[in-house]
């Protein structure tokens, strides 16, 4: 038999020692803390907007029923086009907030909040972000995504436990090729 100048038990503990470095070095991975595209601060501020739309009362509001992480997992995907909006929209928030409370936003109380999501609204909102960004056109898109994650299917990262479905007194929807009847 003949001896072998790099042995495979040396290679695949070379290979395995790399792999796993490579993945805990800062900046070889894009996915850093709980989020997929979201900073945390970025995920807090959203999901206080998101509860500001669908706040719950009796029933779940928007951050029980995962509105956030749909949003999250949304703008890793098919929202990819929204990333730059909400990088920006959300920074700008803070901007607004901080410029006319001295706070940021999700540190704010809930009227206080409530004003601030009225001057995005209404398209006159403060900050400079909001000269290079329609406040207005931010809102309605935060607005749009928030429902789309309370209503929308659980599959899809949001309404979870079915919360909206829930509330309405819906049935559960049935979908093509999922076996809901019970085996005896």
């Amino acid at each position: 038999m003949r001896k072998l100048k790099y042995p495979r038990r040396q290679f695949i503990k070379t290979v395995g020692v790399a792999a796993g470095g490579a993945v805990l070095l800062p900046g070889c991975s894009k996915r850093v803390g709980r989020w997929r595209f979201l900073t945390d601060a970025e995920a807090d501020t959203l999901a206080a907007i998101c509860e500001q739309i669908v706040p719950a009362d009796e029933d779940p509001g928007a951050i029980d029923a995962g509105v956030p992480n749909f949003i999250d997992k949304q703008l890793s995907g098919p929202y990819r086009r929204f990333q730059e909006a909400y990088r920006s929209g959300l920074a700008g928030v803070d901007e607004t907030s901080r410029a006319v409370f001295g706070k940021s936003f999700r540190s704010l109380k809930w009227e206080d909040q409530t004003s601030v999501l009225k001057a995005l609204e209404s398209g006159k909102a403060a900050g400079s972000t909001w000269q290079t960004q329609s406040a207005r056109t931010f809102f309605d898109l935060m607005r749009d995504h928030t429902l789309q994650g309370f209503y929308g299917s659980p599959r899809h990262g949001g309404n979870r436990d079915y919360a909206s479905y829930r509330m309405l007194k819906l049935d559960y929807p049935q979908i093509i090729g999922q076996n809901r009847y019970k085996r005896t």
